[in-house]
């Protein structure tokens, strides 16, 4: 790990440089201290046990209060090291086009006496394929939205969301930027407008397609400002399990939040609807509903982070303890992907890339 982060010397140039590690006193050198907090944050000994370890291994004779303050001073080093493992690790043009998967995961923020509040710390995340790692993170709290532009733009990428990331100016913005998507959209989840400019009713779109069971077609977003967007709208009929399930999850989630389902969510709970920046002469339908497939593989990123690297809610309140704790977790999953392949029991085919 040291030598993925450049050596020693690195590590103790950015560690100075960030005030993280001023002088050699208790602690000798900067890996000792990434050993140290590295130790605590990814364990669950606490403060106490975790100074008690690192003074019978020989590490450092330190006590629980003075890692405490170690850790506080640690946050933007940490957020450093995140940012050179995610640069050392950008995807290198190819034939093929990056494929960028774009969502947000939380973790918790602790209560004064211990207790989870509603409150939580959102993690911006791009998962790039064909790597299968990922490629961005920013870490905020839950007034930060996700926006489907937040994370930058790389000229020629895919960049596939689900319908939390339907929002047309910034869809417009990837494209000026040279971007493409792929985004999962809800019936009534924009204002849709034919080639008229005319309202459109997208659900008498998918009964007049429900035979067919598959609709690709141009269709426009009216935006709050500016004109229309031309994108186009590729959507499937699902299997019968398939939306009788999603019928349920339906009716469910009205009845938990206390009102009355419509019966076109009802209908459209039959299909998957996309919205998609690509030309069809060249992505045909069945490529496009293969993209948005590969949406589940950030799914499975976020697994690792939280079952295997160990992330959950930060012990304390303090966000200056709280901010390095999470960050140590990004910095482990960034240094460990390459491995993945190694460490897990039944490793990915290259096909399935």
């Amino acid at each position: 790990m040291v030598a993925r982060l450049g050596g020693p010397q690195a590590l103790d140039h950015t560690a100075r440089e960030t005030k993280a590690f001023v002088r050699p006193r208790e602690i000798r050198n900067a890996v000792d201290l990434l050993r140290l907090i590295l130790a605590y944050c990814l364990g669950e000994q606490g403060l106490r046990l975790t100074a008690a370890w690192a003074t019978s291994v020989g590490l450092v004779d330190i006590s629980n209060v003075a890692l405490l303050y170690r850790l506080r001073q640690c946050g933007d080093w940490l957020a450093l090291l995140v940012g050179q493992a995610l640069a050392s690790a950008a995807p290198k043009r190819s034939r093929g086009r990056l494929i960028r998967i774009i969502d947000a995961t939380t973790v918790p923020k602790k209560g004064r006496q211990g207790k989870t509040k509603n409150e939580v710390f959102r993690i911006h995340s791009a998962f790039d394929l064909p790597r299968e790692r990922f490629g961005h993170f920013e870490l905020t709290d839950q007034h930060e939205g996700e926006t489907l532009d937040r994370v930058p733009a790389v000229p020629g990428e895919i960049r596939i969301a689900d319908r939390a990331y339907l929002q047309p100016e910034r869809m417009a913005n990837l494209i000026r930027l040279g971007a493409d998507f792929v985004i999962r959209a809800g019936w009534k989840g924009a204002r849709w407008r034919d080639c008229a400019g005319r309202a459109l009713d997208l659900v008498a779109e998918l009964r007049k397609a429900a035979k067919r069971g598959l609709i690709d077609r141009p269709i426009w977003i009216k935006p709050r400002r500016g004109a229309p967007l031309a994108v186009r709208l590729v959507a499937i009929k699902k299997p019968q399990d398939a939306a009788a399930a999603a019928r349920r999850k339906a009716k469910l989630a009205a009845r938990k939040g206390g009102h009355t389902l419509s019966k076109q969510t009802l209908e459209a709970a039959d299909w998957v609807i996309l919205m998609t920046s690509l030309a069809p002469d060249d992505f045909p339908t069945e490529d496009v509903l293969a993209l948005y497939r590969l949406r589940w593989r950030i799914e499975l990123g976020f697994k690792r982070l939280k079952s295997v690297i160990g992330l959950k809610g930060p012990p304390g309140a303090d966000e200056r303890s709280a901010r390095p704790h999470i960050l140590a977790h990004l910095l482990i999953i960034l240094l460990l992907e390459p491995l993945v392949d190694e460490l897990e029991d039944s490793p990915r085919s290259a096909q399935a890339a």
